[in-house]
């Protein structure tokens, strides 16, 4: 039986690497009628808004979240600069997505949750890994009982120097910790659900990222014990090479049950290019590779007008959400909020050397 599908208008804040991206989306959507942007940089908002024959582009948050006309809001500000844009969002009542981290700090997190539900505003956070299809397929396995009790998830993501310094160079702040193990822990999170983490142990080192004025450690890896003693084992690596041939996030996901396992591969080195005229990244604009594996980008790959990928994937889910009602599994604004708590305490532990209680709000 069809849903009842209605017309709805986007309005997207930041209109920079991602916003871009999701304002494309959404202006290929067939349910969205009415596209609104916005951006510090007015002049860009300006071009990316001809560029896709947007309806308004506002100047401020205040004018694109209050025309009648928008009726939700996508916030792809940089990562530092989260809260003020989605208070103003969630201050008109309408819907939000928020790129992930939901914020860079704990008190943010907490101030946007609260707005939120003191609103009773629906929040989303944009953890896109759980959009690709691997992750999502695992996810339903899991939860159906198919491996039995988890007691174990273990999970690690590499990339390159050349991604780490580019977020860095953006946010300081933006560690590998906050801003890429983040993906790891909302994804388990997500599997164990309903137990909650509990307590967090981490050590790092590191003297490459030191090396570019960034006190931050190039490895790191944490164990998070959950409520009903369910060990996870999380690592983080942004420091390989500048030519090594990864353009985003190379991951291993294993989850261990009393009845199975889940063995997740997405390192991507079933699709492997080498071309002598060079492969550029477009999200590390420095990285130019001969050898480069192929569907490595994070956001994913556009071909020709078409995007595949994790973040088409959500965006289409989301605005599908808004419009007809259909599932949506987007991470939401309390699951987002316990992701910062986890991260936080993995900074504190890896900054002290002890074990770190979370913070469950």
């Amino acid at each position: 039986m069809a849903r009842n599908r209605r017309d709805i208008g986007i309005g997207v804040v930041g209109t920079g690497k991602i916003g871009l991206q999701r304002a494309r989306l959404a202006a290929q959507h067939p349910s969205v009628d009415f596209l609104a942007l916005m951006d510090a940089d007015h002049g860009r908002a300006v071009g990316v808004g001809e560029d896709l024959d947007a309806d308004l582009v506002a100047e401020t948050v205040e004018e694109l979240a209050s025309d009648e006309r928008v009726d939700a809001i996508v916030i792809s500000t940089s990562e530092p600069h989260h809260t003020g844009p989605a208070l103003a969002a969630i201050a008109s009542g309408k819907p939000v997505l928020i790129e992930k981290p939901l914020a860079l700090t704990l008190d943010d997190a907490d101030q946007i949750v609260a707005a939120a539900e003191a609103a009773d505003v629906d929040v989303r956070v944009g953890y896109s890994m759980r959009y690709l299809q691997k992750y999502s397929v695992g996810w339903d396995n899991v939860a159906s009982g198919m491996i039995g009790e988890v007691v174990g998830l273990t999970g690690r993501v590499y990339s390159s120097r050349a991604q780490g310094l580019a977020i860095l160079n953006r946010s300081a702040d933006a560690t590998p910790v906050v801003d890429i193990a983040t993906y790891l822990v909302d994804v388990a999170c997500w599997y164990l659900a309903p137990q909650v983490p509990v307590e967090v142990v981490a050590r790092g080192h590191g003297t490459v990222f030191r090396e570019h004025g960034f006190d931050v450690d190039d490895v790191a890896w944490a164990m998070i014990r959950f409520s009903n003693g369910t060990v996870v084992d999380i690592g983080v690596c942004y420091m390989l090479p500048m030519g090594f041939p990864t353009t985003g996030q190379s991951i291993r996901f294993e989850v261990f049950g009393t009845e199975g396992a889940l063995l997740i591969d997405d390192d991507h080195r079933d699709q492997m290019l080498f071309s002598e005229r060079g492969y550029r990244n477009s999200y590390a604009t420095n990285q130019e590779l001969n050898f480069a594996f192929l569907g490595s980008r994070t956001t994913g790959e556009w071909v020709g007008d078409t995007m595949f990928g994790r973040l088409a994937n959500e965006t289409r889910s989301w605005i599908d959400y808004l419009a007809s009602g259909s599932d949506c599994h987007l991470t939401t604004v309390q699951e987002a909020r316990r992701v910062v708590a986890v991260t936080s305490a993995i900074e504190q532990s890896l900054a002290t050397g002890k074990s770190v209680p979370i913070d469950q709000g």
